[in-house]
């Protein structure tokens, strides 16, 4: 088992076996028997690609069997950084398979956040595609491996270059390792508020526990068409249903390559689509396009909108526009989901973000001074239970911060919470821009912005947007006056920082607005630079 993962303590792990929530499954379990089940009923479909359950399965094995023979063993690391392609899925319960562990990287992620990611995690190979989306990821594996020459292998699904083409890695099956429900099954990337992802360890336990739930409460069988729009090594698109949810069910991924209605529409007619996810941003560019198409979305039974909050307006306009019902999803990577259920009121879908997946979820409202509020009032969310992590991995000093004595994950959420028990989000306790779903932490811009010779001080603050619903700000004390927004945002990018962490907006400002206590007044700055929008949108007008 890996080291350095808190995990349940005994009595509550006895209790989830007890009460059916662990069923001693394994992912390489998991699709062995959806293969004997399901056999040549397609799994996966990418473009004109048709991967039935079987072959999948079959895949995996020779897979699995490659990388043993590379030298990756149970328990060791490998980053993965694959967009929604069918090699994801091959890679991933290949490792699942021989007890290996991917940590799960965005297509997004740069130099910075993969440096580190194969850095912390001690990661023995890191995975790619050639080229996607007009990047070549061979030059950023390059980078890495100049900075890391502990990195053993880089393996690549497409043309290899110098490195280690995937296809060549399959070989004749082999008897696996033993893996255990209980052994961390992945290391999945936090949202975190104070810099870089903090590593979140799931077991195969926890997280098939809330595939299952979640695939009951989405009502999925082995008929649902799911079409994965978001990047699916993302915890929404992944698991709530998501693609491991869909498989769970037997159903069957359709893989997009972006979130278009020029693409999604026609994939939705073509293959019969019936469940799709999104975040708001992108639901809103849903919603004016199908008011000037016609394409047939009617095979669309099912919209599920979460990773940001979705305003009420939107909302109500889903069911007239795209002829589906709305599932609002609320949830988090380090474990609780929420959802609307598909039988809610209007009322209910449209005003809150659901109602926790799992009897077993325990939830708690606190105020500043961690005492529960009264029913109906806002506070921050804390919450344990049968799929909600203990601790991250290796991060003992964190952990005691964002734990509380008896486990419960202090999420940094405010919410209410309704009579009939459903979650109200109202905003972020934690320093943390929810840029359209993608979480920018405020304090690791602005330590890279502070390496910058020119900048004297600088402070990150979201603005509100009326499509993503936060963009990011930074204001900076410049030392030298000829600082120009160009030669920050060259900086930030050179610095292999992703591109939806920089600053969407910067101010050069003669110092910051301050506390009673002397520190930066945030709350000041947001103030500032919403007012100044909101000057600049009546001046438009």
């Amino acid at each position: 088992m890996l080291t350095k993962c808190p995990t349940w303590p005994k009595e509550f792990a006895e209790k989830y076996r007890k009460m059916e929530c662990w069923r001693g499954e394994t992912f390489g379990g998991m699709l062995r028997e959806r293969a004997q089940q399901y056999g040549s009923q397609i799994a996966i479909t990418c473009g004109e690609t048709q991967i039935s359950y079987k072959e999948l399965d079959m895949k995996t094995d020779l897979l699995a069997a490659g990388l043993l023979k590379l030298g990756i063993k149970k328990a060791d690391r490998v980053v993965v950084q694959l967009p929604n392609i069918p090699e994801f899925f091959e890679v991933c319960f290949a490792l699942f398979r021989i007890g290996a562990l991917p940590v799960f990287a965005l297509p997004s992620h740069r130099q910075n956040e993969i440096s580190y990611f194969c850095e912390f995690t001690e990661a023995v190979a890191y995975i790619i595609p050639d080229r996607y989306a007009g990047f070549d990821y061979r030059h950023l594996a390059r980078d890495v491996c100049q900075k890391l020459p502990s990195l053993r292998h880089v393996i690549v699904a497409g043309d290899p270059e110098e490195f280690q083409p995937l296809t060549r890695l399959y070989d004749d099956p082999v008897s696996y390792p033993d893996v255990s429900p209980a052994d961390v099954a992945f290391l999945q990337l936090s949202g975190g508020s104070t810099g870089l992802s903090k590593l979140i360890p799931r077991t195969h336990d926890d997280y098939i526990y809330s595939l299952r739930i979640s695939a009951e409460i989405c009502q999925l069988d082995q008929d649902s068409v799911y079409l994965a729009v978001l990047p699916i090594a993302h915890n929404y698109p992944l698991s709530s249903p998501g693609v491991l949810g869909t498989l769970y069910a037997g159903g069957r991924v359709v893989l997009a390559q972006g979130g278009s209605p020029d693409e999604t529409f026609s994939l939705i007619a073509k293959e019969q689509v019936t469940i799709t996810a999104l975040v708001p941003p992108l639901a809103l560019i849903w919603l004016d396009a199908a008011q000037a198409r016609r394409n047939d979305l009617s095979s669309l039974e099912v919209l599920q909108v979460g990773g940001a909050k979705f305003s009420a307006e939107a909302a109500r306009r889903v069911k007239p526009v795209l002829g589906c019902t709305l599932q609002q999803v609320y949830g988090m990577a380090e474990g609780l989901v929420n959802y609307t259920r598909l039988d809610d009121s209007e009322e209910i879908i449209i005003h809150t973000q659901g109602r926790p997946m799992s009897p077993f979820d325990e939830i708690r409202i606190v105020d500043e001074n961690g005492c529960e509020v009264k029913p109906g009032q806002t506070g921050e969310l804390l919450t344990r239970g049968p799929y909600t992590i203990r601790g991250y991995y290796k991060a003992e000093e964190h952990n005691a911060k964002a734990f509380t004595q008896d486990g419960f994950y202090r999420t940094g959420d405010l919410v209410r919470m309704t009579s009939s028990g459903h979650v109200i989000v109202e905003g972020r306790a934690k320093d943390q821009i929810n840029r359209g779903g993608e979480k920018v932490a405020a304090e690791e811009v602005e330590n890279h912005l502070l390496a910058h010779p020119a900048v004297h001080d600088a402070a990150v603050v979201s603005m509100p947007d009326e499509f993503l619903g936060e963009r990011s700000c930074a204001y900076i004390i410049p030392r030298d006056q000829t600082l120009t927004t160009m030669e920050i945002k060259t900086f930030l990018r050179d610095r292999g920082l992703a591109t939806y962490k920089i600053p969407d907006r910067v101010e050069l400002i003669d110092s910051f607005p301050q506390t009673g206590v002397g520190k930066v007044s945030k709350k000041a700055l947001r103030k500032v630079i919403a007012e100044k929008l909101k000057a600049t949108h009546k001046t438009k007008m």
